[in-house]
């Protein structure tokens, strides 16, 4: 039987051969159609199974308008696929003894404090990696602001709780910044640094950066947007100060490296990232994410149940469990995903902002290289996204008819400028040109907006990616202005001190 086993698998090579290349070939031609439905400008894409780098290609350009090639080696940001890299370091430290999952935050970080000092007290290392501490979302603390990351920790001792200590599901970015600044305590060395040390050397991630001002080669993505119908190439969006929340850039050539270690129980060349009981540890469900906080697209792969380890969403496909996390920056997007069991792994980097086609990519490589089906996921995705998109557009269209025409400001537009603020928020500037508005927040947005009814003013952020927005003044009992409120944030107007 020993004999017969060798000369079985070299008869069923050629076969085994030609399937393959038939799969590969039908992959590359559905890419190429997807990217076409979705018009993204520019794609990459890695695929790993059974250790080995079945697919690596890029498509498209990295910039619209030009005949520059995305290619295998073009880098993109990660945006949140960070994150399991940042559950990976933290599992290192684990192994060392350095540190606990169940250690207490203020163990290493005593001067970090929440809102609730209970929370303060019991928030564990496990919690700043399962979106379940209470806090609700809180991107305005980086989206839109230059602050610094230790700004932003200072910040989040005024953020009240969403909902009760370990009860719930609401995505939160910060609480992985403040993972990268354990980790900074414990090994004596910058996130940035620890990552290029402990991980991206190791796996000969050359390319691979921490930060976005660490990247300085041409060959690299912009990002894109759809402004007014069209799509246009749009500035970055640093993530830098929640580093460890989702700052990466690099490309599929590095990250293919990246997904054939975490498949193997973080194993590479020259060892393992972490053992084997960690690495099951950052997989391990556990929380369960409610179907609000999970994607639309289980709307159409219908699992049976939705939670979040270390670092990854997961859920069940045609009976197999799926380990994946998106990334997405205004413009750009990345998912890295898993069908463990097949020993498949996928990584796909692009440049359009919101673009599903990452989640029908995924699927269609686990139906093609492991789980079979026939389902066209683009073209369904597709439908369920333009569906959404025409949902929102319609409620949009609701908003506009809500305004009440023929009113008037309650005082002189010279009445409404100055300066506002608020211990959270932050500052916002008005001032009049034009009989307009200016509003600057943070000094880092703007918003020109009109009179649109009563107190309320409307118009486009300058950054028109960011859509349009209102701005509505609230009067005090004697008429004169209380304060402004943007996005649903409040900023109490600053009375000047009057000269003696």
């Amino acid at each position: 039987m020993k004999k017969i086993l060798p000369f079985l698998l070299y008869l069923l090579s050629p076969l085994l051969f030609a399937q393959t290349t038939k799969q590969l070939n039908e992959f590359d031609a559905y890419i190429q159609k997807s990217v076409k439905e979705w018009q993204i400008p520019g794609l990459a894409i890695a695929v790993v199974k059974d250790g080995k780098v079945i697919v690596k290609k890029g498509y498209g350009t990295r910039e619209i308008g030009t005949a520059q090639p995305v290619d295998a080696h073009t880098l993109f940001a990660c945006a949140s696929t960070t994150k399991a890299l940042t559950a990976t370091g933290m599992g290192m430290l684990v192994d060392a003894g350095k540190v606990n999952w169940n250690d207490p935050v203020i163990k290493y970080l005593p001067d970090f404090h929440l809102y609730d000092p209970y929370v303060t007290k019991e928030l564990t290392i496990r919690d700043l990696f399962t979106h379940n501490s209470g806090v609700g979302n809180t991107d305005f603390l980086w989206g839109d602001t230059d602050w610094s990351s230790e700004e932003i920790l200072q910040k989040m001792a005024m953020v009240k709780p969403s909902y009760s200590f370990r009860a719930s599901f609401i995505y939160q970015n910060i609480f992985y910044l403040v993972a990268g600044k354990v980790i900074e305590k414990v090994s004596s060395m910058s996130w940035g640094e620890f990552m290029k040390q402990r991980i991206f050397q190791p796996l000969g991630m050359t390319r691979t950066k921490s930060y976005f001002k660490e990247v300085t080669d041409v060959n690299r993505s912009r990002p894109h947007f759809k402004v007014e119908n069209t799509i246009v190439a749009i500035e970055d969006l640093k993530a830098d100060a929640i580093g460890p929340a989702g700052s990466v850039w690099s490309c599929v050539d590095d990250m293919a490296k990246w997904v054939a270690c975490m498949l193997d129980s973080s194993k590479y060349a020259g060892g393992r990232l972490v053992n084997s009981q960690t690495w099951a540890e950052l997989f391990k469900p556990q929380v369960m994410v409610p179907p609000s906080q999970f994607y639309p697209t289980m709307r159409l792969t219908q699992p049976n149940w939705t939670t979040y380890g270390l670092g990854w969403f997961q859920q069940d496909y045609k009976g197999k469990k799926v380990n994946f996390h998106t990334g997405s920056l205004p413009g750009t997007i990345a998912i890295h995903g898993q069908l463990p069991e097949a020993k498949l792994g996928i990584y796909i980097l692009g440049n359009y902002d919101h673009a599903e086609i990452r989640h029908a990519l995924m699927f269609k490589a686990f139906d093609l290289f492991a789980l079979g089906g026939n389902r066209d996921w683009s073209a369904e995705f597709l439908t369920l996204y333009q569906s959404l998109a025409e949902t929102a557009k319609t409620a949009e269209k609701e908003f506009e008819n809500s305004r009440k025409l023929n009113t008037q400001p309650s005082l002189p537009l010279e009445a409404y400028t100055g300066k506002y603020s608020d211990p959270l928020y932050g500052d916002v500037v008005i001032t009049l040109a034009n009989n307009q508005l200016s509003v600057t927040i943070n000094k880092f947005v703007k918003i020109t907006v009109e009179h649109w009814h009563y107190n309320t003013f409307r118009g486009w952020y300058e950054k028109k990616w960011y859509g349009k927005d209102t701005v509505n003044f609230i009067l005090s009992a004697d008429g004169t202005i209380e304060k402004v409120v943007i996005d649903g944030k409040g900023y109490q107007k600053e009375v000047p001190e009057k000269k003696l």
